[in-house]
Parts: structure tokens; C-alpha cells; sequence
């Protein structure tokens, strides 16, 4: 397995890629695509569905490659694109929300004071979903991005064309929300 791509490196292979060269191509869709697939499930729960959306990302990606200009904001370019076509294909579908994959779940999901049976894990990430299902989707969207994709804020606000000071506030207020819902049930029990 190779190593990520750095901003120097990811330049240069977007330059060679940009050129036609097939092992750039690749190297992008290896270290971007499990990423985007990741994040997209996280959203929509549907492992086909995200594997089409993934792979119409990369379409257009690389349809569109030759009129892109590196300036450090690919990683934002592809997620932009990858939620668009998420929504795009939701609409097509008119679906609702659906709940979130559990490993989103996990990443999102305070960690817990002692360990857990696989049965209390999963009390959890039920409990979880149920109030992530709460959320309004702009927040949701926030927490996927950040804590499944793993990208900074400010890559968040450039994907979803934001104020960053909107990304962190919807961000926060998220975790406010959660932590309270998932509190008030500990109490309950």
C-alpha cells in the first residue's frame, strides 16, 4: 500500500494525470476513492448507491480533469462533486433521510467510559442513529464530512461553498445536541 498523498506529491500527480498518465489516474482514484465511498455511505446507507455515486464521481472527475487547476483545493473539488451527485441521485430517487452506516456511527460516537458488550455497542450506535436522525441534514452533512471523510473544517467549507464560522457553528451545535440526546437516554437507564 502506498503512502498518502501529500499536497507537493498530489500536485504532481495531478499534473501527470492531467497528461494522460494512467498510473497517476489510478494513484488518485486509490487514495481518494475509499474516502468518498466512505462518506457518501455515511449519508445515504445504501452500499450499491454509494458505489454508483463514487464511481460517477470519478466519472466526472476525470471528464472535468483537464479544465481543473491545482491551488490546493482538489480534495474539496472531488468531495463537492461527490455530494452533488449524492443529492442529485437522492432527488432522482426521492428518498428521505436514511439512517447513517454504523461505522459513521462509531467515528462520530463519544467514546465510551468502560468497555462494552457487543450488545451495549450496539444499544449505542442505535441510540445514535436515531438522534442523528434528528439533526437537520445541514448538520449531518458537517459530521459526515468531518468525522467519516476525516476533513478539516476549512475543506469543509470550501466542499459545501460555506462561511467556515457556518461549518463550525453547525458543527458544534451537532455535537451539542447529540450529547445531550444521548445523555438524557443514559439518565433514563
Amino acid at each position: 500500500m502506498s503512502t498518502p498523498l501529500d499536497r507537493d506529491r498530489l500536485g504532481i500527480v495531478l499534473q501527470a494525470a492531467i497528461g494522460g498518465d494512467e498510473a497517476a489516474w489510478l494513484r488518485l482514484v486509490q487514495d481518494f476513492s475509499p474516502r468518498v465511498y466512505r462518506v457518501v455511505l455515511a449519508q445515504c446507507r445504501d452500499p450499491e448507491l454509494a458505489e454508483e455515486v463514487t464511481q460517477s464521481t470519478f466519472c466526472t472527475v476525470v471528464a472535468k480533469l483537464s479544465e481543473y487547476t491545482e491551488l490546493g483545493r482538489f480534495e474539496s473539488w472531488l468531495f463537492r462533486i461527490a455530494m452533488n451527485r449524492l443529492r442529485d441521485e437522492m432527488r432522482r430517487r426521492s428518498r428521505q433521510a436514511i439512517p447513517v452506516a454504523d461505522d459513521a456511527l462509531k467515528a462520530i460516537a463519544p467514546p465510551a467510559e468502560q468497555e462494552q458488550s457487543p450488545a451495549e455497542e450496539a444499544e449505542v450506535l442505535d441510540r445514535l442513529n436515531e438522534v442523528m436522525g434528528e439533526l437537520p441534514e445541514s448538520e449531518q452533512q458537517v459530521l459526515h464530512l468531518r468525522h467519516v471523510a476525516e476533513m478539516s473544517f476549512k475543506t469543509i467549507a470550501e466542499v459545501l461553498d460555506q462561511p467556515l464560522g457556518t461549518v463550525l457553528a453547525r458543527h458544534f451545535r451537532a455535537i451539542k445536541r447529540l450529547r445531550e440526546r444521548l445523555g438524557d437516554a443514559n439518565t433514563d437507564g
